[in-house]
């Protein structure tokens, strides 16, 4: 009965969007949402729902059009008087916020809001990282990870604050003026909200945000360049360590790099949303949008979810001051791509830190350039580095192996109904006691029957992102071990 309400609803959400525009065809008319170029569907390893492409797609073809009218924005919504009168009084709240309580005064509305198919087409629940409860945030063990989730809870609690006089002038349900409820508001407008260019909270897409994301692939540019061209003031650099060429960028040319990296964009001439394919795709084959440059923390900090391999996710270990002091690079450059190696400008930074302070002037230009300073320096730099990855993994609680066991059982999960049924797939963990702590379950009966809440799901889930967050990172720390062990041992067979 709930599966065909759903499709009740669905149909009922895809035909109000061919009302207002929304297609995928090229042509004018008839208007057809969905069913030229792109259908809805379920990529279960994935990301889920998503669109597929009904017909083969060629790279650059316009595949769906969404018209500023079916755009719903904060212009849009502040159409309501009441609504933009009380938001005036309140200059100081961000344009995000605004567009946070908009959408909790949209959903008050229920059946008599204009957007109400679309509304009811929302997730019902989200997993970025101010949704993390304390176990799920410890999950993490990383203390970098830990904290930005605990900077990302203190921020949506301030902003909640804040802007929680407005909701009470406005009069929302109890249930919209929760924590819980501006968690779910602003995650969706964290999570689905698409860039416009006269509105830096952004707009949500009807049907455009529907894509699931794709990783910028490596044609656009190479991490290594870009550290490269961070290198200076003026960012210039010659004589790339993997380099045959030389690169002179200016920042606007950065900034303008930056943002082709994106598949979709408001175009004026047309007054729509416009995606375009990012590449050939075949019938049947998951059409995917790429939203820009993302480490897989800042994937689980925005969006919810995080990628096996992701060619941008990187490792930061802790450095001495003195090896910050001793070069120019930024910090957040300072770091270990997901493949294992040391950035250019980690490497670049070291070598210069491991050569006495009295001779660094003269062979700066050197390490810059991504040059070796000498066979002694790039074995103490190589060696520094495993040491480093080394005893931060032997510090962390659990091992990859550990892990990977762990993740292993949480496929049995999904077909389980009960606690007693949890606790025996995942009895050989040990954190399975202090989630169960964490859930108040720890004085279940062993005769129970109690059943798996949707709560307590989600939890799991949250659960299951941290591991393999940790996973993943544990990983790139073993294979920068295992790289900086290869290099040290050529360079000493070659002496």
């Amino acid at each position: 009965m709930e599966e065909q309400e759903q499709d009740m609803s669905l149909e009922s959400f895809l035909k109000w969007a061919a009302d207002l525009g929304i297609s995928d065809s090229a042509g004018t008319v008839p208007y057809t949402c969905l069913g030229h170029s792109l259908s809805l569907s379920y990529f279960p390893h994935a990301g889920g729902r998503g669109l597929g492409a009904v017909r083969d797609l060629r790279k650059g073809e316009l595949i769906l059009r969404v018209p500023k009218s079916a755009l719903m924005t904060r212009e849009s919504l502040l159409k309501d008087h009441k609504l933009s009168l009380a938001v005036n009084k309140h200059p100081s709240l961000s344009s995000i916020q605004i567009l946070t309580v908009c959408l909790l005064y949209e959903m008050g509305k229920g059946k008599s809001s204009w957007w109400y198919p679309y509304l009811m087409h929302l997730p019902r629940g989200y997993d970025i990282l101010a949704t993390f409860g304390e176990f799920e945030k410890q999950a993490f063990q990383v203390a970098d990870a830990i904290w930005a989730a605990e900077k990302a809870i203190l921020k949506a609690k301030l902003e909640w604050k804040e802007a929680n006089q407005l909701m009470e002038e406005l009069k929302l349900k109890p249930q919209l003026l929760t924590f819980r409820a501006w968690l779910w508001a602003a995650s969706t407008i964290s999570s689905r909200t698409l860039h416009i260019p006269w509105d830096e909270a952004g707009c949500l897409c009807a049907v455009g945000d529907l894509f699931n994301y794709a990783a910028p692939g490596e044609e656009t540019v190479c991490s290594e360049e870009v550290d490269s061209w961070m290198s200076a003031p003026s960012f210039q650099v010659s004589s790339l360590s993997n380099g045959d060429c030389t690169q002179t960028l200016s920042m606007e040319q950065f900034d303008a790099h930056d943002q082709r990296l994106t598949d979709g964009g408001y175009q004026e001439d047309v007054a729509a949303y416009c995606f375009y394919a990012r590449q050939n795709y075949t019938k049947g084959e998951q059409v995917l949008l790429c939203y820009g440059t993302y480490t897989n923390l800042e994937l689980l900090e925005h969006y919810g979810f995080l990628l096996n391999e992701n060619s941008n996710d990187k490792v930061f270990i802790p450095l001495e001051p003195e090896i910050y002091s001793s070069s120019s690079w930024p910090k957040e450059s300072l770091h270990i791509h997901q493949n294992g190696r040391p950035s250019f400008s980690l490497l670049s930074a070291l070598r210069l830190w491991a050569t006495p302070s009295n001779k660094r002037r003269s062979v700066g230009h050197l390490a810059y350039s991504g040059s070796q300073l000498s066979t002694d320096n790039e074995v103490h730099v190589m060696k520094w580095i495993s040491k480093k990855c080394n005893a931060i993994l032997k510090n962390l609680p659990t091992s990859i192996e550990e892990d990977s066991l762990l993740l292993s059982s949480f496929d049995e999960i999904q077909d389980l109904h009960t606690i007693l049924e949890l606790e025996k797939v995942l009895s050989a963990s040990r954190e399975i006691w202090a989630f169960l702590e964490a859930n108040n379950l720890q004085n279940v009966d062993s005769d129970s029957n109690l059943l798996l809440s949707r709560k307590i799901r989600r939890s799991i889930d949250r659960w299951k992102l941290a591991i393999q967050w940790r996973l993943r990172y544990k990983k790139i720390l073993l294979e920068c071990i295992s790289y900086c062990t290869e290099i040290k041992d050529s360079l000493l067979r070659n002496i």
